[in-house]
């Protein structure tokens, strides 16, 4: 618990004065409060309503029964509603089944309470059409926060804590979290109920010792007290030092963006060369901002994640990491992918089976078409784009078709003059690994004749002798 301080300015007014400071409201002229029925939610509350007139808003309460103790919980929805209609503020309250969600999403039942209740509360605010809702975490759950996030290693982030504004995103709902009594602790919130006769409900669970946080809470932070009486106010501090570094890195990271990094659909694009020139913070700092660019936050994505990007900068190109959410890390010669898929990056279609090509003639294949034109070495165009190439028609023949590469392939790549496989002229090539399974390969019955985009065979190729040359076009539909 925070240390109790004495104010001269009653807790109205410095609730007012954090929500205008931090600008919580931004012009709006309704705001969804969560009210569990605890003091702290309760004191919110009342605090809020108190202050509607001033800060011209209308409040809607939002209350969840959790399903998960009984009577206590039908007990604490039954007098939510009852201070909703006494505060004359018009409320949403109802449950959901969090145990079931527990075992469908096989996680803590902690966590599964915490989802269904943003889910639900994004549903009030989407229903009432408003984007934010204020929660009534105190400067204690900031401190718990904090120390929570140290014991789980979340890095830098995490130990800024709890912030006044935030964002909480799922894969269906957004909702921005105010939280006006950030600056308020448990004991004030508490004598406020006390001293107006709100007689907030006591929820059992907060004293038992199963959750983390109340290990915290009533362990950890009496314990930490004994080495130093001021842990609470180092623990602050440190949270915000870690925001305004923070918020120089974010600065710095929007500048790079774009020189740097880019995102390109569900794929972010790292420059290889100027992201390992940059400092260690700034890359874990971009790292960070490109996963929740892609997941939407960093819910999944812990510090060992990060580091472990981090261990595998340096590494050759081919290299894969699986990260949370479904995200590939994927080291090529120049770049590196961020992407559930890396393949949609490649500038190739996929191609199914062996597809015959008309000499002379178009051939429209899934995405390409394929010009074939005879000519003389007189007309031939200096091509390169490495999609047009040309051939010597003697050796090539006219019964031509179009694959993607298989295994034990092979050919003699233009000024090589010595046969290689297929598989490693892509690796000594660079083509990226994602793109190689999608590159189309021109064969004659008996070899293969052009690595499209890049290099033909040089058996086939036109010298001073050829009379009648070939020339392949594809072209992007």
């Amino acid at each position: 618990m925070v240390k109790k301080q004495r104010y001269r300015e009653p807790l109205e007014q410095r609730v007012l004065h954090f929500i205008r400071e931090n600008d919580l409201l931004s012009g709006r002229r309704q705001l969804l409060v969560a009210v569990s029925g605890g003091p702290d939610s309760v004191c919110m509350l009342h605090i809020l309503v108190r202050l509607q007139e001033e800060l011209d808003i209308k409040l809607h309460l939002a209350h969840l029964n959790h399903r998960l103790r009984g009577a206590e919980s039908e007990a604490d929805a039954g007098y939510v509603s009852r201070l909703a209609r006494q505060l004359g503020v018009t409320a949403t309250v109802e449950e959901r089944d969090v145990k079931e969600y527990k075992a469908r999403e096989r996680t803590s039942l902690e966590e599964a309470a915490r989802e269904v209740r943003y889910a639900f509360l994004a549903e009030v605010a989407e229903s009432i059409g408003v984007d934010r809702v204020a929660a009534g975490h105190t400067t204690d759950d900031n401190v718990e926060t904090v120390l929570l996030h140290l014991i789980r290693g979340t890095g830098t982030r995490g130990l800024r804590g709890l912030q006044p504004v935030s964002r909480w995103q799922s894969s269906k709902n957004s909702l921005v979290i105010i939280r006006p009594l950030l600056r308020v602790s448990r004991q004030e919130t508490s004598d406020y109920c006390h001293e107006r006769g709100l007689e907030p409900r006591t929820d059992a669970s907060n004293l038992s010792l199963s959750p983390l946080r109340n290990r915290v809470r009533h362990q950890l932070l009496p314990l930490l007290r004994g080495y130093n009486p001021q842990v609470t106010e180092a623990l602050l501090r440190t949270a915000r030092i870690a925001a305004d570094d923070l918020a120089a890195l974010d600065a710095e990271s929007a500048r790079l963006w774009g020189s740097v990094a880019r995102r390109q659909g569900e794929t972010i694009i790292l420059d290889r060369k100027k992201f390992l020139e940059l400092a260690p913070a700034l890359k874990r700092h971009l790292l960070r901002r490109s996963t929740e660019e892609l997941l939407g936050s960093l819910k999944d994505i812990e510090a060992r994640h990060i580091e472990e990007i981090m261990e595998a900068l340096t590494k050759p190109a081919g290299k894969r990491l699986h990260l949370p959410g479904g995200l590939l890390f994927v080291i090529e010669y120049d770049r590196y992918l961020l992407a559930a898929d890396a393949a949609e990056l490649s500038p190739f279609p996929v191609i199914d089976g062996e597809i015959g090509l008309k000499v002379p003639g178009e051939t429209r294949l899934p995405g390409w078409r394929v010009k074939a034109r005879i000519i003389g070495r007189e007309d031939m165009e200096d091509e390169k784009d490495g999609f047009t190439a040309y051939f010597n028609l003697d050796k090539t023949g006219d019964a031509l078709t179009v694959r993607c590469r298989r295994p034990g392939d092979r050919f003699y790549p233009l000024g090589i003059g010595q046969p290689k496989k297929l598989g490693e002229f892509m690796i000594d090539a660079r083509v990226p690994r994602a793109w190689r399974e999608r590159v189309p390969v021109v064969c004659s019955p008996g070899q293969v004749l052009w690595v499209v985009g890049w290099r033909i065979d040089d058996r086939v190729k036109v010298t001073g002798d050829t009379s009648k040359v070939l020339c392949l076009k594809f072209e992007r539909i």
